[in-house]
């Protein structure tokens, strides 16, 4: 655990750079996943074939290999399937180490580990009670309003009560 808390202190440090452009797992394509996996195959860490990090966004196509469009008319694009399969693989290795880091801090540190977690929920609980009573407040003026239009559209349109006829 020797480089770890320097790694997660670094997570933690605000970035002020905001990348633009398409995303994969939150993360821009081109400014960090591209120069990331083509350092880690320069390093013999992945295989990623040259053409996916040369062209990581493709058209997409149907079963038939017609061009796919969306529902607004728009082409399909997505990100080649060698890419996303590996951003998925560091998702799950980062979420793997992240608990990983949790457990260690819960198993070295325990009882610093409780009270930090204890002072967590007694922080959160007015706030959570806050917005529970907030919330019944809204849902129930909601309710009223949701009647009242009822009520003026029944009273600005009497339905005619058809009288019953014995057959």
């Amino acid at each position: 655990m020797s480089n770890t808390p320097n790694y997660i202190k670094s997570l933690l440090a605000p970035n002020t750079k905001k990348p633009q452009g398409r995303k994969v797992w939150s993360i821009d394509l081109e400014s960090v996943w591209i120069p990331f996996f083509t350092a880690t195959n320069t390093m013999g860490d992945t295989a990623i074939p040259s053409d996916a990090l040369g062209c990581p966004m493709r058209l997409a196509y149907d079963k038939s290999g017609a061009v796919r469009f969306s529902q607004s008319g728009r082409p399909v694009i997505r990100v080649a399937k060698e890419l996303s399969d590996n951003v998925r693989l560091v998702r799950d290795n980062f979420t793997a180490n992240l608990i990983n880091y949790a457990g260690e801090v819960m198993n070295d540190n325990a009882e610093a580990y409780k009270a930090q977690l204890e002072q967590s929920i007694k922080a959160g609980a007015p706030i959570a009670q806050h917005d529970s009573l907030e919330l019944s407040k809204a849902l129930e003026a909601r309710a009223e309003a949701e009647a009242e239009v009822k009520t003026d559209a029944t009273a600005s349109h009497p339905e005619v009560e058809k009288e019953l006829v014995p057959a």
